[in-house]
């Protein structure tokens, strides 16, 4: 076939399949937090405490798996590595509905019924132990496998797009999360009601065995698909030479490069300065992600299934949308302002870190509708999704090539650690809080305890900030 004759678009399908592929990673991880309150606590008779501990064990073990996820994909291939990352964990998914057999099973009583009610307090805690370990299995199952969704999708969209659309098709598949997020409020609750909780972890994880079938037939490699003309693969491959050109000359730069071990980078600011920058951060955003759906619950006593919760919680996530032009920032200070490039996106994460101060006011405005606070957290949210959009950058500005990996890993691990320690605490406090009848600044129990959380998670952002500018005042790069 001619190259002149019309370009096929078939890259185009492959960047659909990674947009539902992101849809489904995000469902899936949301199953848990909108059947949390109204069906898996009362069977199995969690505190806050049990939740705060699986949500943070499932944040740590994914920054951990983070850290191998994207050699593991490089080592097996496009195809079979994101076909391993999809089956692991959409498995991981569907083996929570197994959890209440299981305890059953170990603790001696038949039916969901029968142990929801349950009274003896030794039963109780034997009951709500067995399930926690038994949801943290397969929660971790589940953080294994999705670790790889965004290496695999990246590494996909770099086979399939030149690098002048790369930017294009990673926003559109990115754009998957939020369309995930979206459609989980409006989905899981009501498979929840109407099949039981243990179908909406099946079902929705099964979607991802579907993706499976549609991937194993539809992609193969651009120069090997028979889908692909010779028009479209010449536009593909465009930048085939440079690329060449530049691997030759980063292999070059490697030779004379001095490699930085992974301790010798402990002993730079650079290292804690970008570490400080995720530790709180990260696990502010895992906690409205996981919290929400509670926090509508006990404050405004809304059920999962109800529309005004479903709206609410789908309100939040459009707002988090905003968060697209976090990007853009930093290089109006760079190109107007002509400042350098860390310089640029530190003065960008300052603004965006007065933006999560609003959260401060939830509590207090709460009574006025619960919108005031799905409008105030969707900001804060919107306002982590700009920070985090700058903060990876900030390495590349400091660390040589051939570092950035390792210092990525170690600030995904302060993030992981930071967001355990969140989750954990936060799920203590509204115990506490609860049982204590606490009262604070007009807000009682529970809803003292979000108060707390709620203030924490708005100064996270200038905390971590100024830790950012008191380890490295100004721009100073790391020569190897």
């Amino acid at each position: 076939m001619s190259q002149t004759a019309k370009k096929t678009n078939y890259r185009w399908i492959i960047c659909v399949l990674l947009f539902f592929a992101t849809t489904v990673n995000y469902m899936d991880r949301q199953v848990l937090s909108l059947t949390f309150e109204d069906f898996i606590r009362p069977e199995f008779h969690w505190s806050n405490n049990h939740y705060g501990t699986i949500t943070g064990i499932f944040s740590l073990f994914y920054a951990v798996a983070m850290l191998f996820a994207g050699s593991f994909i490089d080592k097996l291939g496009t195809k079979k590595g994101y076909l391993w990352s999809i089956g692991i964990w959409s498995f991981g998914a569907c083996i929570h509905a197994v959890c209440g057999v299981l305890t059953q099973k170990f603790v001696g009583i038949e039916g969901a019924q029968a142990m929801a009610a349950v009274t003896a307090a030794d039963t109780v805690a034997k009951i709500a132990t067995i399930s926690m370990t038994m949801f943290i299995i397969a929660r971790c199952i589940l953080a294994l496998g999705e670790a790889g969704n965004f290496p695999a999708a990246i590494k996909a969209t770099a086979e399939y797009f030149p690098k002048k659309d790369r930017a294009f098709a990673t926003s559109i598949f990115n754009a998957g999360s939020t369309v995930g997020a979206l459609i989980a409020p409006f989905t899981i609750p009501v498979l929840a009601a109407r099949y039981g909780w243990e179908l909406a972890f099946i079902i929705i994880g099964a979607l991802g065995f579907v993706w499976m079938g549609f991937w194993t037939f539809l992609y193969k490699k651009p120069d090997r698909n028979p889908h692909v003309n010779a028009a479209e693969l010449s536009y593909i491959e465009q930048d085939k030479a440079a690329e060449e050109a530049e691997k030759a000359a980063a292999a070059e730069a490697a030779k004379r490069e001095k490699s930085i071990s992974l301790w010798k980078c402990f002993t730079y600011r650079q290292t804690w300065a970008f570490a400080f920058g995720k530790l709180l951060p990260d696990g502010v955003w895992w906690f409205y992600l996981f919290w929400m759906p509670s926090f509508l619950k006990n404050v405004y006593g809304m059920n999962s299934t109800e529309p005004r919760f479903q709206i609410a919680i789908g309100a939040l996530y459009l707002i988090v949308m905003l968060s697209i032009f976090g990007g853009y920032l930093p290089t109006v200070f760079i190109d107007k302002q002509k400042m350098n490039p860390y310089a640029g996106r530190m003065k960008a994460m300052l603004i965006f870190a007065f933006f999560p101060l609003v959260a401060l006011a939830t509590l207090p405005l709460a009574h006025v509708s619960y919108w005031i606070p799905v409008v105030l957290i969707g900001i804060a949210a919107a306002a982590h999704q700009a920070w985090s959009a700058n903060i990876f950058s900030t390495v590349g500005d400091m660390f040589p090539k051939s570092t950035i990996a390792t210092v990525t890993g170690i600030g995904g691990m302060a993030g992981g650690l930071g967001s355990f320690f969140i989750q954990k605490g936060a799920g203590m406090l509204f115990d506490a809080s609860e049982r204590g009848g606490w009262s604070l600044l007009g807000s009682q129990g529970i809803e003292a305890g979000y108060l707390i959380m709620f203030t924490f998670c708005g100064l996270a952002y200038l905390f971590s900030w100024i830790m950012m500018k008191i380890l490295v005042p100004k721009y100073k790069p790391i020569q190897s």
